[in-house]
């Protein structure tokens, strides 16, 4: 079987305050040509330093990594033709031209004539529906159009492979959901158009990917289509529950026997804060209530819950990502 990407026990470290940090911890994945890949994490999970390998922009410590079948450290040119790279909250290009100049700029870069470029351009706003902001230069664009335009700036070159680093990053819903639906289509046009996607939105990977890696601390710790990981994890019992305190302590949990895991979220505004805990059995739940009342907190909801990727997150790790995102910020 002919791969879009493949990585091989890939190892990359970094030298930080005299210490060795290990950004990728011996990676192994295979995508296949036409696949939509998510590689899920938190920040500083690895993703943008594999991306980064993959796209021939950083060199891997150990191991090896193949894009179209072209070894990225023996073979860098021959994996620039057939990739594009497109990174959320990314400059698309110069602010003094306007968005159809960046994109003719680029396309000459590309190496593209000026029928196709001129072709590709007007196709490109207009499927990604920004026409009318066509002569606006591109330092007066909203987010959201600036993104537009970086990934038309992306797509310029008919990419075999598509690499995306967190592509809705700070986006409004209806932005972020426009891009999703036209890569979605991008890839199945191409047929063997393939993506890789990094993202720590959830939701988005299980709408748009056909399989994806779950990745944490550099390693990867599973990875399948996003049905069949949601559905390893209908044995375990899910319940949301609202409590009226931001101050609650949940830290009991971590240690607590049949607690698979947990994510919390705190609102300062309606001072409550949600929790989201795995356990094995009913029994469990009870056992945690009791402890949660001990607190004299007030319990304002419980609900059962359906799994969702993040669940599958916290099943692994044991923690959600607000807490692992404000560990790493301590």
């Amino acid at each position: 079987m002919q791969y879009g990407v493949e990585t091989r026990e890939l190892v990359r470290t970094f030298k930080a305050h005299d210490k060795s940090v290990t950004a990728l911890n011996k990676v192994s994945i295979s995508i296949k040509e036409g696949e939509i890949f998510g590689l899920l994490g938190p920040n500083g999970a690895g993703k943008t330093t594999l991306i980064k390998i993959l796209t021939t922009l950083l060199l891997p410590t150990e191991g090896e990594a193949y894009v179209g079948g072209f070894n990225v450290v023996k073979e860098p040119d021959k994996v620039r033709k057939i990739i594009s790279l497109v990174s959320g909250g990314e400059t698309p290009g110069y602010g003094i031209l306007t968005a159809r100049e960046n994109l003719w700029f680029f396309s000459q870069l590309y190496g593209l004539s000026s029928s196709v470029a001129k072709e590709k351009t007007k196709i490109l706003m207009k499927d990604l529906d920004f026409v009318e902001y066509d002569k606006t230069r591109m330092s007066r664009l909203s987010t959201g159009y600036k993104q537009r335009l970086n990934l038309a700036r992306g797509l310029l070159s008919d990419p075999k492979i598509l690499f995306l680093d967190e592509p809705t990053l700070g986006l409004d819903v209806l932005t972020s959901k426009k891009l999703r639906s036209y890569i979605v289509d991008w890839a199945k046009r191409e047929r063997k158009g393939t993506v890789l996607l990094t993202t720590h939105y959830m939701a988005e990977a299980d709408e748009m990917c056909d399989r994806v890696a779950i990745i944490d601390n550099g390693r990867i710790l599973t990875c399948d289509n996003p049905l069949t990981l949601k559905e390893n994890l209908k044995e375990n019992v899910i319940m949301r529950v609202e409590v009226s305190s931001v101050q609650a302590d949940f830290s009991f949990m971590e240690k607590a026997s049949g607690v698979v895991g947990y994510s919390q979220t705190r609102s300062i505004q309606s001072d409550t804060t949600t929790l989201k805990v795995i356990v094995r059995d009913e029994e469990t739940f009870s056992d945690m209530m009791s402890k949660l009342e001990r607190q004299k907190l007030k319990i304002l909801s419980i609900n059962k819950a359906e799994p969702t990727l993040e669940d599958v997150y916290i099943s692994l790790v044991g923690r959600g990502f607000e807490e692992e995102e404000a560990n790493a910020n301590a």
